[in-house]
């Protein structure tokens, strides 16, 4: 990289944008009774986990993660509400559509977390606090007044994050060349985005507790313990360096796999049970591969539960529906006599994931093709259900269950929903 390029990315100017109590805040937004109340929003198969609490939830110590058993004690007027993730993602999208107005390069980091590059358009606005201001006037008008965010600024995206969270909620802070180390020099290891509590505890063994012994650790000790790329990462971390580009939403990701993990409300002994639940989420993931005009070679199935069971599996032929993936599945289950074998056996995760991806139109027919008709049953459902909802026909062998509704991720993990959302937006 040349001097002038260095130069450039240390002359940057980003935002991080990130929604306050988010899930919260759009119930409270959508029902106005719920305003100033503590409510926690769990998940809607029955779980008993907090997945996001209000700011009034927060004050008795409510936290992500809590069960609500734990919780209620703390505060016994705290309202349980289902989280809704198709509204959640509706309030992204509206987001995405104010802020492409102060910037071309906006990209959707999760379903609340919004990057932006300023760089080559905060000229046209006076100032970057004349950005900000507009920002929250047009989230309070537009989105809702009870939704607000906090907005970090730097020179890249690393330390434009880590300001995003320090003065919370509907604050602004900002992290430059002169405040750098000062900020650094109190954050916690975790603080930063690429730190998490096992890569902590693991620069914890080797005497690291603060990003100033980040800085002085020798690079030969961390990379015994993480290796050459990551260790080149972790210093740069220390340094408050990061040269990562803010990517449009607008560009579509490479999709490399496409899946879908599911929590069982309890821990489920019935093997039926189980088995119509990976159906279902099979029948899921063919949908996805479908409407991406993909198909894949590999099926990957995870149960936890009571033990690990699962592989991956690569076939010959490449394949789209949900029957065919469920079959793939099967074959890996028939293989692990624990799970059919073993009376005490329950689950409670199931994750599949289909990889090894590629364009269904370049996937040569075979000559003894029999399966055209099949396509055109499958193509007639799928327009069925996209016009009626999911699932509106199933196979048979989901009589009498619940139907597992595809809605987006929360952290945008899974690439098919950024691909919808780019596509929909060229």
């Amino acid at each position: 990289m040349s001097i002038r390029q260095a130069q450039d990315f240390q002359d940057r100017i980003i935002l991080h944008i990130d929604f306050d109590s988010f899930f919260a805040s759009v119930e409270q937004q959508f029902d106005p009774l719920l305003r100033n109340k503590p409510i926690g929003v769990t998940a809607t198969n029955g779980r008993t986990c907090i997945i996001a609490s209000s700011r009034e939830a927060k004050k008795f110590g409510i936290k992500t993660g809590d069960r609500t058993w734990e919780s209620l004690p703390k505060c016994p007027q705290l309202i349980l509400v289902s989280a809704d993730f198709n509204k959640y993602f509706e309030i992204s999208k509206k987001f995405l559509k104010i802020a492409k107005d102060y910037s071309p390069v906006v990209e959707l980091f999760s379903i609340d977390e919004v990057f932006m590059d300023v760089t080559s358009t905060v000229h046209l606005f006076g100032s970057v606090q004349n950005i900000i201001n507009e920002l929250k006037a047009r989230i309070a008008k537009e989105i809702g007044e009870y939704i607000t965010v906090s907005i970090g600024v730097s020179h890249n995206k690393l330390l434009a994050k880590l300001a995003s969270g320090l003065n919370k909620p509907n604050g602004v802070f900002e992290i430059n060349h002169n405040n750098l180390d000062e900020i650094l020099k109190k954050a916690k290891l975790t603080d930063i985005c690429g730190i998490g509590e096992r890569i902590k505890l693991r620069l914890n063994k080797i005497g690291v507790y603060t990003f100033f012994d980040l800085r002085n650790c020798s690079k030969n000790a961390l990379i015994s313990e993480f290796g050459k790329v990551e260790t080149e990462f972790l210093k740069n971390i220390s340094l408050g360096i990061d040269e990562s580009p803010v990517i449009s939403y607008t560009q579509s990701p490479e999709v490399k796999s496409i899946g879908r993990n599911y929590c069982l409300p309890k821990n489920e002994y019935d093997k039926k049970t189980v088995l119509q639940n990976i159906f279902e989420l099979c029948e899921e993931i063919g949908i996805r591969l479908r409407s991406l005009g993909k198909s894949g070679r590999t099926v990957n199935l995870f149960l936890g539960g009571k033990t690990e069971v699962g592989k991956r599996k690569t076939i010959p032929d490449y394949v789209d529906k949900g029957s065919e993936i469920f079959s793939v599945c099967q074959s890996i289950l028939s293989k692990d006599l624990y799970f059919f074998k073993t009376s005490d056996y329950y689950t409670r995760q199931i994750s599949i994931s289909v990889s090894s991806l590629e364009k269904s139109s370049n996937i040569a027919l075979s000559l003894f093709d029999l399966s055209k008709k099949e396509n055109s049953v499958t193509k007639a459902i799928d327009k069925i259900n996209e016009k009626f909802g999911d699932h509106t026909i199933r196979n048979g062998f989901l009589l009498y269950t619940d139907k597992l509704t595809t809605v987006p991720n929360g952290y945008m993990a899974d690439n098919f929903e950024r691909t919808k959302l780019a596509i929909n937006s060229s």
